[in-house]
């Protein structure tokens, strides 16, 4: 379980993240920080194109270095935004990162103060698993 104090560091750091989006046609930028089990954390931010289906979130950007970096298990996620009130991980990056942490914690935070708390499992209960390919 992680502690407050870790919480608080991985809101900062998702503001950081945030400072890093590319934005331009939304303006909604925002940042990710991505607790691996191993207490390191990989950062995120959302990278918007002129073909807007080239898009890609900061929980995504996050997990994808994460794995790059050698990375498999995960036990928090920390989300920030402008938005008024804190928001949850879309339905794409919901569905990325249960292939790898089913129960991941997560927590959205706005620039108001405002954080949200949310289960992985239970923002995506009926999830696509790999276990239903056989």
């Amino acid at each position: 379980m992680i502690a407050e104090v870790e919480w608080e560091e991985l809101r900062r750091l998702a503001f950081e993240g945030r400072g890093r989006a590319y934005a331009p046609y939304s303006g909604f930028a925002v940042g990710a920080a991505l607790r691996a089990r191993d207490g390191s954390t990989v950062l995120g931010c959302n990278v918007e194109n002129a073909s807007y289906g080239v898009a890609i979130c900061a929980e995504r950007t996050a997990l994808a270095g994460a794995v790059v970096a050698g990375h498999r298990e995960f036990e928090a996620l920390a989300i920030a935004s402008a938005a008024k009130t804190p928001s949850p991980p879309c339905g794409i990056c919901r569905q990325a990162l249960v292939e790898f942490a089913p129960d991941l914690a997560i927590r959205s935070y706005n620039e108001a103060g405002q954080v949200a708390v949310y289960q992985l499992s239970d923002l995506l209960p009926h999830a696509f698993r790999a276990d239903q390919l056989d």
